[in-house]
């Protein structure tokens, strides 16, 4: 029985992975996805003269916020518990200080010129909004290898627990997928829905993408990789002999073998030069003194003509009151302080968790470049600390800074162990995919996000209230509105933060222009 062309091409995309899927749809004469521009927010400049705003956090929800506001010529205030913007946006070099709730440090004590950001640390080509500011603020940015065929997949499980190479996983996956393909073809399986003329530009483009020999079987590719590279005189190349279907099908082992295909890991990655907290920086610079730095709230209340905020600086008690607030910060913190949310919003909040995402950073001999042909990327493992995210900055430097360890600890065993148990972890994946260079790392430093003081957690895991949580939270509470990675669906990049601080500025622009025609030149109408 044949099958529509429809659930043809979700069998390829099931079966290889988007990249089979949409060289499939291209080879049938399919469109791909175009990309789109930064919508502008709908208010003319000036219009905000006259009208104050608090914004609560310096993240780059809080950071896009007042710098949006700004512009159009709100007179603004942003609050900041820390002594630096950013928020989770945070590079670490030598002299950095990683402190903990618990009042534990680490000191970074890396070589001069090396770092590592350990919050955000890619730019999507798709997040145009933070290109975009990028450019405005004058970032420079680098490519950001976030994927390399020559990084690893390693299973204890699989291939004897020997790590296999990217681009032979890949190739190969590639390979055995085209070839069964190609003789459904051939067998008449696909010809009930699929035209005749779909299916001979099928068995061409298979030839092309598997790559397969005339008689549409896969014996290995040069893609794959070599046993013997071409060299010269008689040095022919010869390939590497495929491995065996039964392994590439083990979804235990490729789990990460297509997670560079997800829409914003794509290439091309950005990343600015010299550390992710550059663009923090740029926005505070741009700011001046609307950011108010050391200074933590304390109380957030609603008042008549808007709200009143309380914060500590200097060790004396302040306040700023303000016709409408953008709160910018962690429910982790914020549900810590007193406040006059309305109840739902109170709910969502208060009943939040958050993730608690970690990274393990260590200085070490380049051995993934020079002795791997490593640069850039990252390599899994499905046993212990993973991936393994190699530097992309400071090619062919002697020394850099690998990442052994990035994902959530939280519910897991990992989170009980101490720090020198998590070290000793981190090196032993590195000692899985590199062995032996496990005794090169040092200098390692963990960040923990859920122990970092001003943020206890990473990103949002739940919203208070259940499903309907979210869509509370990106309405306005009267004079309050949300902004952060929290208040879109873009949770864990700064994409989301940005543009939800950029949806928070409309809806104010929205209202003042509302009070304004209403004949209350403040801008003060509540909701």
């Amino acid at each position: 029985m044949g099958i529509s062309r429809r659930n043809f091409l979700m069998r390829v995309g099931q079966v290889g992975g988007y990249s089979a899927a949409f060289a499939t749809m291209q080879s049938l004469g399919l469109a791909p996805m175009k990309g789109a521009q930064v919508e502008m927010i709908q208010a003319a400049a000036g219009s905000g003269k006259g009208v104050k705003v608090v914004v609560l956090g310096g993240g780059i929800g809080g950071l896009v916020s007042a710098y949006e506001l700004q512009k159009l010529g709100y007179e603004v205030t942003l609050l900041e518990a820390r002594e630096r913007p950013g928020g989770r946006n945070w590079t670490g070099r030598n002299g950095t200080e990683v402190c903990f709730c618990d009042g534990s440090k680490q000191p970074v004590q890396w070589e001069e010129g090396n770092y590592q950001n350990f919050g955000p640390a890619r730019l999507p080509s798709v997040h145009f909004t933070m290109l975009n500011y990028c450019r405005e603020l004058g970032v420079p940015l680098e490519v950001e290898v976030n994927t390399s065929r020559s990084t690893l997949l390693q299973n204890d499980l699989a291939n004897d627990g020997k790590p296999v190479v990217q681009r032979k996983a890949i190739n190969d996956t590639r390979g055995h997928v085209s070839e069964l393909l190609s003789k459904c073809i051939a067998h008449g399986a696909l010809d009930s829905e699929l035209a005749k003329e779909d299916r001979e530009r099928m068995t061409t483009f298979l030839k092309i993408y598997g790559p397969l020999d005339d008689k549409g079987a896969y014996t290995g590719s040069d893609r794959a990789g070599y046993k013997t590279p071409p060299g010269a005189g008689d040095q022919q190349g010869i390939d590497e002999t495929p491995l065996d279907m039964r392994v590439l099908l083990d979804e235990n082992f490729w789990n990460d073998l297509f997670v560079e295909e997800a829409w914003d890991w794509q290439a091309t990655m950005m990343q600015p030069v010299g550390g992710m907290d550059r663009i923090p920086y740029a926005f505070a610079k741009a700011l001046g003194p609307v950011v108010q730095f050391n200074s933590p709230v304390t109380e957030i209340r609603k008042t008549p003509k808007g709200v009143r905020v309380s914060y500590t600086q200097g060790g004396a008690t302040k306040q700023v009151e303000a016709s409408y607030c953008i709160i910018a910060m962690p429910f982790s913190m914020l549900k810590k302080i007193p406040n006059d949310l309305s109840k739902p919003f109170k709910t969502v909040v208060d009943e939040s968790t958050m993730g608690g995402a970690y990274k393990i950073a260590w200085e070490s001999r380049r051995f993934w470049e020079q002795d791997y042909n490593i640069y850039g990327g990252l390599s899994y493992l499905m046993e212990g600390p993973s991936p393994i995210w190699y530097p992309s900055s400071r090619l062919m430097h002697p020394t850099g800074v690998v990442v052994s360890g990035y994902t959530d600890e939280l519910n897991t065993p990992f989170y009980n162990l101490t720090l020198a148990q998590k070290l000793e972890a981190s090196r032993a994946s590195i000692d899985k995919l590199h062995p032996g260079h496990g005794k090169e790392l040092k200098n390692p430093v963990f960040c923990g996000w859920s122990r970092v003081p001003w943020n206890e957690g990473s990103w949002i895991n739940s919203y208070g209230g259940g499903k309907s949580g979210y869509d509370v939270i990106i309405q306005a509470d009267g004079p309050i509105y949300f902004a952060g990675d929290t208040a879109s669906h873009i949770v864990g990049w700064q994409e989301g933060a940005a543009l939800s601080g950029r949806r928070a500025v409309g809806m104010i622009s929205d209202k003042v222009k509302m009070a304004k025609l209403s004949g209350d030149p403040a801008g003060a109408v509540m909701s």
